[in-house]
């Protein structure tokens, strides 16, 4: 399996613990493949939900216009289709509400020439565990250093 990936989203192992992890397709246009093809996409502020007819949507995904393209060029921050299994999103529908978790984008990448996004299910991070992992990723740095030294 040839996996290519395109970006990942830093912002939400640092404001989230990830629980639980799905892999979804997404429903794109061409000008928007071939955007992220050349890798241009940011999803710092995305979030996904799923909406009354038990469908999975990601909001705020940017992905830029297609240098190239003409006037059918797609627009930018528009909300895309998750393609999940109808039971993955009854267990991300029911996990949203009940335990009140977020849904968050952690990675998009090419999967034998298809896009798939990993999504996962997410709690949010007081600012001392913030704090904390910060502390740790500092020790780890030193740790490195020191054995390549």
């Amino acid at each position: 399996m040839g996996i290519k990936i395109i970006a990942k989203n830093k912002r939400a192992t640092y404001d989230y613990f990830l629980d639980e992890t799905f892999e979804a397709g997404l429903v794109l246009q061409g000008t928007e493949v071939k955007t992220l093809r050349s890798g241009r996409v940011t999803m710092g502020e995305a979030y996904i939900s799923v909406d009354e007819k038990k469908e999975a949507w990601i909001y705020n995904m940017n992905i830029p216009q297609y240098e190239w393209g003409n006037i059918n060029n797609h627009e930018e921050t528009r909300k895309r289709k998750l393609l999940l299994n109808r039971d993955e999103i009854e267990r991300l529908h029911h996990q949203m509400k009940a335990a009140r978790l977020t849904i968050v984008p952690v990675k998009i990448y090419f999967k034998n020439n298809r896009i798939k996004m990993e999504i996962a299910l997410a709690r949010g991070k007081k600012q001392h565990d913030k704090r904390q992992d910060k502390a740790k990723k500092d020790v780890e740095r030193k740790l490195q250093r020191r054995e390549y030294d």
